[in-house]
């Protein structure tokens, strides 16, 4: 064995795809097809922007009272002593 599993220096889909490749069909179609996708894509990451931000002011609020709460129960303790 020399260790190579490809039959003749063919990859499997050169053996059993008869086909055109993807990018050479509707090759004029292709820039309508990219705006389209742009389009998507900035719709998604505006979506991804506002998600992440609610996420981190949630972080923030979440922390704060957490802190707080820390320091309330350290001040009561030092108190009583």
């Amino acid at each position: 064995m020399n260790g190579n599993s490809n039959s003749y220096g063919t990859s499997w889909a050169d053996q059993w795809d008869n086909g055109p490749d993807p990018e050479t069909v509707g090759h004029d179609k292709k820039s309508n097809n990219s705006a389209k996708y742009k389009q998507k894509l900035g719709e998604g990451l505006g979506k991804t922007k506002a998600v992440a931000s609610t996420g981190m002011k949630k972080l923030k609020d979440g922390t704060s009272v957490g802190f707080n709460w820390i320091k309330t129960k350290y001040s009561n303790t030092k108190q009583k002593h």
